[in-house]
């Protein structure tokens, strides 16, 4: 489906996951690790390996905006997640904008944007331009940073030893994921009856427990492989263990252990508003490359 604002852009909405796929890796990939989010997921829906839960392309919004020149603009939401933006180049105009929410509004009722995560610039033009046309509020819900490292630093004291997750450790992990959870969102929320969700990591074979004497004392797991970059996410220390160097060991060890694998690059989102983490990640070689901000309409 096609939206076509006057007679130099046009709005293109995809059905297709891997139409989507071929018309926006390349344009994604001029910044990397900055769309390693969006680059992730199209990948997932392009292999078409992994449906589980929001991963089925068939309930995803992919939509582009284009000129005669090609991409200016690459759109892709996940329900239950956020809308991932990301302009050509980071070229900002906000005559693209609008007409992506000229061409959201064209496609009526289906599509619902509860929130957008993007670099700051782009984040902040389109819920403006977004709430006007909607007639709604927002709020800025989360200020993140995106690190990216290339080696890590030789000078870390490390604690303990990395491990890949296992069966066994079914006994804490629920816990230790909600507390993830609760920790990054400010939330409550209690520990899932049904385990499937954390069996679902454990499947996975990218979670890796830290040990310390025999003790799981901290996790961390790889997502969104690309091309030449991986992702470090789900980084947690129980309140018990903390202080004790044991996330800077986790995520150093589990960064030089995707280093070995072939990756060029690990990136990682953080909080800006948890300085501890933004300085462990820096001690450990992480450097900044691009503030993002996750907004929210209500």
């Amino acid at each position: 489906m096609d939206f076509q604002m006057g007679v130099q852009m046009v709005l293109k909405r995809y059905n297709d996951v891997r139409a989507f796929y071929n018309d926006v890796f390349d344009v994604l990939m001029r910044h990397e690790a900055q769309n390693l989010i969006p680059l992730g997921n199209a990948i997932i829906g392009y292999e078409g390996k992994d449906k589980t839960g929001w991963r089925d392309p068939a309930n995803w919004f992919m939509a582009t905006v284009s000129d005669d020149a090609g991409v200016l603009l690459t759109a892709l939401m996940t329900p239950p997640h956020n809308l991932t933006l990301y302009e050509t180049n980071n070229q900002h105009d906000s005559a693209v904008i609008d007409c992506l929410i000229e061409g959201l509004s064209d496609f009526k009722a289906d599509i619902t944007v509860n929130g957008v995560m993007s670099e700051n610039t782009l984040a902040e033009s389109f819920a403006r331009a977004y709430a006007a046309a909607k007639n709604v509020g927002y709020a800025v819900n989360k200020r993140q940073r995106i690190y990216e490292l290339l080696e890590v630093n030789p000078d870390i004291a490390y604690v303990g030893s990395l491990r890949q997750a296992q069966e066994s450790d079914m006994a804490f992990l629920p816990y230790w994921a909600t507390g993830f959870t609760n920790d990054c969102n400010g939330t409550s929320l209690p520990i899932l009856a049904e385990a499937d969700y954390y069996r679902y990591l454990l499947s996975t074979g990218k979670l890796y427990i830290l040990e310390d004497g025999g003790v799981p004392v901290s996790m961390a797991r790889l997502h969104r492989e690309i091309r030449t970059v991986c992702g470090i996410g789900g980084v947690y220390t129980p309140p018990f263990f903390r202080g004790r160097g044991y996330a800077t060991s986790g995520v150093a060890a589990l960064s030089r252990l995707a280093l070995g694998r072939g990756f060029t690059k690990c990136v990682l989102y953080t909080d800006l508003a948890n300085p501890t983490s933004n300085s462990i990640y820096q001690k450990i070689g992480y450097k900044p490359i691009c503030d993002s901000l996750e907004i929210k309409f209500s």
